[in-house]
């Protein structure tokens, strides 16, 4: 064990004594002279590979190496007031630094992350951060700024996000809803994280999409955090990477779940339920709520083809406000991502295209407002319209001018539903949604 850790640390030490290279935080890095090199690549022992050309393929800025002492005082010793939270790799505390800390480094607050390193799996999530952040720079994904590798001790330094995760923006209590607005510029700006993974090369697989991991700046801009699950894709003519089942309930694909077989398409199932929970402002497992309603998949699914039952998932507190057409193409989106069968989904760069065209939509969708104006013959007059006196002529026009609303009205609940096993469901989605998208269609993407 010892050894390996040794040889852990050598090779990250060494990775690092190039000149940073010019930083741009859209560059992709198939866009470059630098092939990304793979996890399995640096992780091997017995990769042919050299410590010299480790360090030659590595491209992206410098990263900065802290001493466990230096991250001790920006912190404050690690205090609980400091304290930003706790995930499954460890806790997370806010510092800040500066250029009398590191020469060079501009003065910003961080967050600085210790993993728990019980057992050679903590390690290894700590490796896998430094070997995609340390080589990826996008504006959607969360930028690595150093790290710590002192004896026991693994830590990793990060950007600050002032607004924390999605999931406490979206679900927390006793707060303003979440505007459709930045639900909608939130998922744009994770699906294009997503994007740019699945299309390096060799591709990244995310591996654990989520609320959780989807960190927002002062402006909602959504970046993706959390690497130590990722994995690289198939290469060649491999169509799936075959891993052992990690990740979160209720976010993973079933047929990931189910064989353990991981492709790009894993994380555009898990793109999908966190789109409805923008759209619903549900979690995506609750076990509070009743039989299949802890589920979201299974309780939103069945609503999403169906324009007339999409007012009954979209979140209430949200009162109204938000654009019907855009609900209605994001929905039909989310059915897509959510097929039980990897290949009917869509490819990340078109939920991108579909995504873009939400953006902005004036067309807000408000609740009825009616106003009765009486006359001096005892008549109402309700928009310009003669209605009687009883309550039913007020009720008329309410649903005249809400008609898109009120109509259609269908029984809540689940009705002789058999949940058979995933590989006997067979669906056609694209009957469900081609005629809502209005022509976003791709040549990637044709159709099931």
């Amino acid at each position: 064990m010892t050894m390996k850790k040794g040889t852990w640390k050598c090779i990250i030490l060494s990775c690092y004594k190039t000149e940073p290279l010019p930083e741009s935080e859209n560059q992709a890095l198939k866009h470059t002279s630098f092939r990304r090199r793979s996890l399995s690549e640096v992780s091997n022992p017995s990769s042919p590979l050299s410590i010299e050309d480790l360090s030659n393929s590595f491209a992206g800025p410098k990263l900065h190496i802290f001493a466990f002492a230096e991250l001790r005082t920006i912190t404050q010793s690690f205090s609980r007031s400091n304290l930003l939270g706790e995930g499954g790799f460890g806790p997370v505390y806010k510092g800040f630094v500066d250029d009398k800390l590191r020469p060079g480094l501009a003065a910003q607050p961080v967050a600085v992350k210790s993993l728990d390193l019980d057992g050679l799996q903590g390690h290894k999530e700590w490796m896998a951060e430094i070997i995609f952040l340390g080589q990826l720079r996008h504006q959607h994904l969360v930028k690595l700024i150093g790290y710590c590798s002192e004896e026991d001790q693994r830590l990793l330094v990060y950007e600050y996000m002032p607004r924390g995760s999605l999931e406490n923006q979206l679900f927390r209590r006793y707060s303003a809803a979440l505007p459709w607005s930045a639900r909608m510029k939130i998922a744009l700006g994770a699906a294009k994280g997503l994007a740019f993974l699945h299309e390096t090369d060799p591709p990244v697989i995310y591996r654990d999409f989520k609320s959780s991991n989807i960190l927002l700046d002062s402006d909602y801009i959504a970046k993706l955090s959390d690497f130590g699950l990722a994995k690289d894709g198939p290469d060649g003519e491999e169509t799936h990477v075959t891993t052992r089942v990690m990740g979160t309930q209720g976010y993973a694909a079933p047929e990931y779940v189910m064989t353990g077989h991981l492709t790009t398409m894993s994380d555009v199932y898990s793109f999908g339920v966190v789109l409805i929970e923008l759209l619903t402002g549900r979690r995506s497992m609750d076990d509070t709520r009743p039989g299949r309603d802890q589920n979201i998949v299974e309780w939103a699914r069945p609503l999403l083809k169906d324009l007339n039952k999409l007012d009954r998932i979209i979140d209430p507190r949200l009162e109204g406000q938000y654009s019907s057409s855009g609900a209605q193409k994001a929905a039909a989106l989310a059915y897509k991502c959510l097929s039980h069968h990897p290949k009917p989904r869509p490819t990340m760069s078109y939920v991108v295209k579909v995504l873009e065209s939400l953006q902005d939509f004036d067309d807000t969708f408000l609740a009825p407002f009616v106003y009765i104006v009486p006359n001096e013959n005892g008549s109402k007059k309700c928009f310009g319209r003669e209605e009687g006196i009883k309550s039913e002529g007020a009720k008329d026009a309410s649903e005249e001018i809400g008609h898109h609303r009120t109509s259609h009205r269908h029984p809540r609940g689940w009705r002789h539903r058999i949940k058979l096993p995933v590989s006997r469901i067979g669906y056609s989605d694209s009957a469900v949604y081609e005629n809502i998208e209005n022509g976003f269609s791709s040549p990637e993407n044709p159709g099931n």
